[in-house]
């Protein structure tokens, strides 16, 4: 099975929702990744993060969840939507 990059794999999972945070990232993309070394929360933060940074993402708004846990919650916006239709493949979008 071939597989995105992992960042790429980010951008194209939050395409298809209307905003999630980390661990539903994680949580969606961990039949693919979740063998990997780099399946950690830091490295999905980072991508998240990153892609933020880059003008593909927005962060919508944030909170702690029942364990103390800050979630920052991400949401795709038109760039976003521009470099998935432009840079991931059709057989790979959901």
């Amino acid at each position: 099975m071939k597989l995105l990059p992992a960042r790429t794999a980010v951008l194209n999972y939050m395409n298809t929702v209307e905003e999630a945070d980390v661990f539903q990232v994680m949580s969606a993309l961990k039949p693919q990744f979740g063998n990997e070394k780099q399946f950690r929360e830091d490295l999905f933060l980072e991508h998240l993060m990153s892609l933020e940074c880059n003008g593909y993402l927005v962060q919508t708004g944030y909170d702690l969840d029942e364990n103390g846990n800050l979630r920052i919650r991400y949401q795709i916006n038109d760039d976003g939507r521009y470099a998935v239709e432009k840079y991931i493949a059709k057989e790979f979008r959901s």
